[in-house]
């Protein structure tokens, strides 16, 4: 099988691999970086991260790693995005695409493709607007309610999930210094994730208390002293929590610091409903810290008060945290058993199969 993976990045991710691969590299060298770097690797196919011969990953949104790629392969000067990822497509032969950015190349991308190309498979978990990927033979996504809404649109659905990384065993450590982290977005549209933000920031007196928040240029702008004059309100975090806000963090940066924490609080976003598994679980006990997490339904392997805790509300939230910390010897086993159970069952070679086992069903 000759499959190739498109990733998306984050505008802030894009910023950091600047710093890790300047300009300058080749397409193989600045490929290679962001692969050592393991941003978003729970959702890269094992023969991507092997390096198999028939597998070919790249980031159809780098303009710096797909333009070298076209320099040194004779695109035409001013190609599209869309036409650079198409030329290689082309010419890598695929058969099976993994398209983990498929807002950015929907069913108008996919009708273009060459022929050679026998399956496509895209990655959404989440509502999309009016985004159209009903020429995919399959959308992927590790919530149930959001395959759903992918197959009211028309598209088939199927049910995908991330990996662990392997790498992150390097990053397990028994100090850990940091009582609550959290990275992530904090925004007006994650309501419920917000006011539990709020709660915790306010341990920071007597606990340490990390956020490393992804935040837009308009927040940044809004909390700057020449944004207090202006009419930026909204776009404002609360004060308490502004006070604690570093950066955000990736790849082995962000496994870095879970290594150093006890607890990593995550909270779903408004539009999973009940559905929870997001990103950050697999990360925070792949790393081997305690999950504290909002009540829901969660993947295999992920059982409050067995491998993770659980809570239903800010208040809950704030007694399961104080719980963990005062008595951390006795529930580090908790999080000791998420890290056993993630690393057994959640596999870059079981999730390897199921996709082999998907694009065989298409």
């Amino acid at each position: 099988m000759r499959v190739f993976q498109n990733c998306g990045l984050t505008p802030s991710y894009l910023a950091r691999l600047d710093r890790l691969a300047p300009e300058g590299l080749s397409f193989q060298e600045r490929r290679n970086t962001f692969l050592d770097d393991r941003f978003g690797a729970l959702h890269l196919l094992q023969p991507v991260l092997a390096g198999d011969a028939n597998a070919f990953l790249t980031c159809g949104n780098d303009g710096r790693l797909q333009g070298r790629w076209a320099r040194e392969h004779g695109v035409r000067w001013g190609a599209t995005p869309e036409d650079i990822l198409l030329a290689q497509i082309e010419h890598h032969r695929t058969e099976v695409l993994y398209n983990l950015d498929p807002v950015a190349f929907p069913s108008s991308f996919v009708r273009r493709l060459p022929g050679c190309v026998r399956k496509t498979l895209c990655w959404r978990a989440a509502p999309s607007g009016n985004a159209d990927l009903t020429a995919y033979g399959a959308v992927l996504g590790n919530f149930p309610s959001i395959l759903d809404s992918w197959r009211e649109k028309g598209c088939r659905a199927e049910w995908f999930s991330p990996a662990i990384d392997p790498v992150m065993s390097e990053y397990v450590q028994d100090e850990r210094p940091i009582d609550v982290l959290f990275v992530g977005g904090y925004s007006r549209h994650h309501s419920a994730r917000a006011r539990t933000l709020e709660k915790v920031a306010a341990l920071a007196g007597s606990r340490k208390i990390v956020y490393c928040l992804d935040s837009s240029r308009l927040t940044r702008l809004a909390e700057s002293s020449i944004g207090y004059l202006l009419p930026l309100q909204k776009y404002r975090r609360p004060r308490i929590v502004a006070a604690i806000a570093k950066p955000p963090v990736f790849g082995r940066e962000l496994y870095e610091l879970i290594g150093r924490s006890k607890i990593v609080l995550n909270g779903a976003i408004d539009m999973a409903g009940q559905d929870r598994g997001n990103m950050r679980c697999f990360e925070a006990m792949g790393c081997g810290a305690l999950l504290v997490s909002d009540a829901g339904n969660y993947p295999e392997g992920m059982v409050a008060e067995d491998t993770m805790l659980a809570y239903r509300d800010e208040k809950s939230c704030l007694e399961q945290i104080e719980r963990a910390i005062s008595d951390w010897s006795a529930v580090r086993q908790i999080a000791m058993n998420g890290r056993i159970r993630v690393d057994e069952i959640h596999t870059k070679a079981r999730q390897w199969s199921l996709f082999q086992a998907i694009v065989a069903s298409l």
